[in-house]
């Protein structure tokens, strides 16, 4: 009974590790950590997200707070937050289910605190991740 309390403090240390890298505070360094982060093994488990798009949704979403993230599961959960120059407030749920670099890897849900937003927003977060994590791609020179 005495290693279950350690594998949560195990689990809430990686968890705090990963959530740092999406403050806007560490500039471009945090993609690279959160790249790090989702690419590493732990024992015998490998993370199975893509390690691009994982980093890509939180630079993206990077003005919603992090409330939780899993990269073995391939979820990040974000609090409400409003965008740069918005003034309509959301909350995201970002769901990575591949370890390919494919927009069927990559399923976002948006909410607003009156319910889901339009099915065009959505998809244009979406496709800023997607975008993103090609830019992520290109710059790591693995084409």
């Amino acid at each position: 009974m005495t290693f279950a309390p350690r594998k949560i403090t195990v689990a809430a240390a990686a968890v705090a590790l990963l959530a740092l890298p999406s403050c806007s505070l560490f500039g471009s360094s945090s993609t690279e950590s959160a790249t790090q982060q989702a690419s590493r093994v732990s024992g015998a488990e490998t993370v199975a997200v893509n390690r691009y798009l994982w980093a890509a949704a939180l630079d993206v979403l990077n003005f919603l707070p992090v409330q939780s993230v899993d990269p073995f599961t391939g979820v990040i959960s974000t609090g409400y937050g409003t965008p740069p120059g918005g003034s309509r407030a959301y909350r995201a749920t970002v769901y990575i289910t591949d370890p390919a670099l494919d927009a069927r890897a990559l399923n976002v849900a948006l909410q607003t605190r009156s319910g889901p937003v339009a099915a065009e927003t959505q998809r244009a977060v979406e496709d800023a991740i997607l975008s993103r994590a090609r830019q992520l791609r290109s710059g790591d020179g693995q084409l």
